[in-house]
C-alpha cells in the first residue's frame, strides 16, 4: 500500500491513520482474493470479446474493408491487423462507448435534475468512472463491456455525485431512491468488472 500526504503531515499521523484503516484495508484485499482472475483476451478466430453484456466472438477475416468492425453477430477484423488487435478494440469501444454513454447520461440526468457538463470516454485505470470539478464525467472504455443495468448503476452513481460530493449515508440514500437494487448491482459490478 501506498499513503500520500502532504509533506506538513507528521508520521506519526499517518501511522494513526494506517492502524486504524487496518481492518478495512484486510477486508478489501479478502474481498479481492475471492475474485476469479482477469482473462487475457488473444486476437485469434473464435476468441470472445464482451460488448454491452454479451459475448461476441471474433472472426479474423481477409480483405481491410473496416479496421474491426461487429457484424452479423460477430467481431470481424481483417487477418492483416490481428498484431494491432489491442488497440483497434480499444478505439472502437471508446468510439462506441461515446455515442450510448452520451445518451444513456441524457435520460438518466433528466430523471435526476441533474446537468452534466460533459461525457468523457477513456482509461480510468483501475476506476470503472469519475464525476471532476464542474460537473464533468469520465467513464472507463470497459464500461461498455458491460451489462446495461451495471452500466446503468455506474451512470447513477456519477450522476448523484453532482449533489453529493461523497460517500456519506446521504449518497447511499439518493442512489437507493433511484436503484432500489443498487447493493446487488454494486456486488455483481466488482464480481464481473474483475474478470474484464
Amino acid at each position: 500500500l501506498t499513503m500520500t500526504a502532504p509533506p506538513t503531515c507528521q508520521r506519526d499521523q499517518l501511522e494513526r491513520f494506517a492502524r486504524a484503516k487496518r481492518l478495512w484495508v484486510y477486508e478489501k484485499l479478502a474481498l479481492k482474493d475471492e475474485l476469479p482472475p482477469s482473462v487475457k483476451r488473444e486476437f485469434v478466430s473464435g476468441e470472445g470479446f464482451p460488448y454491452l453484456g454479451r459475448s461476441y466472438r471474433l472472426q479474423l477475416v481477409r480483405g481491410e474493408r473496416a479496421p474491426l468492425r461487429l457484424e452479423a453477430g460477430r467481431f470481424k477484423l481483417p487477418r492483416a491487423q490481428a498484431r494491432a488487435g489491442e488497440q483497434l478494440f480499444t478505439g472502437w469501444y471508446v468510439e462506441h462507448a461515446q455515442v450510448w454513454l452520451e445518451a444513456r447520461v441524457a435520460m438518466w440526468a433528466e430523471r435526476l435534475g441533474v446537468s452534466p457538463a460533459s461525457v468523457t470516454v477513456r482509461d480510468q485505470g483501475y476506476r470503472w468512472a469519475s464525476c471532476a470539478a464542474g460537473g464533468r464525467l469520465y467513464f472507463h472504455w470497459r464500461v461498455i463491456q458491460l451489462p446495461p443495468r451495471l452500466i446503468d448503476y455506474v451512470i447513477v452513481h456519477e450522476l448523484v455525485h453532482l449533489t453529493h460530493d461523497d460517500h456519506s449515508p446521504a449518497f447511499w440514500r439518493a442512489m437507493a431512491r433511484v436503484l432500489p437494487d443498487c447493493d446487488s448491482r454494486r456486488e455483481l459490478l466488482r464480481r464481473l468488472g474483475a474478470q474484464l
